[in-house]
């Protein structure tokens, strides 16, 4: 049981900011960087807060946590409040799709990786292709 309201507790949780993934955001930058991609930014100033955008190329890059990101076959949903779970997950979907098409709209080409397709050569293909 908690010992906050629902409201407190939002509030709590509304207070905790994400400084990202450092592992699987400095795999892809080791991968980047051994294959010779340049033109990056991190922490760069656009909508969605991409973790890589080439502003050069208007591709924004998203490294997604299979879990926070709901994949398909390996998000796996705690037993213990499940509704929660599975709606917060809904909500970080839905604007997973707000943001590629916002940015779409704004001619910026959108490559989301899943956390583990990081290293494998067909996310270096996809960032390759985005680039042109």
């Amino acid at each position: 049981m908690d010992t906050f309201s629902s409201q407190k507790r939002s509030w709590i949780m509304a207070q905790v900011k994400s400084s990202g993934n450092k592992s699987t955001e400095m795999n892809l930058r080791a991968v980047l960087r051994a294959n010779g991609i340049t033109g990056w930014r991190r922490n760069y100033q656009l909508f969605g807060k991409p973790d890589f955008v080439f502003p050069g190329k208007h591709v924004a890059v998203f490294v997604d946590g299979c879990f926070w990101h709901g994949h398909p076959t390996k998000c796996r949903i705690p037993k213990t409040n499940k509704a929660y779970w599975e709606l917060k997950i809904a909500r970080n979907m839905e604007r997973d799709r707000l943001v590629k098409l916002t940015l779409q709209k704004k001619g910026w080409k959108v490559v989301r990786i899943w956390e583990d397709s990081v290293k494998k050569q067909s996310t270096l293909s996809r960032i390759r292709k985005a680039l042109g």
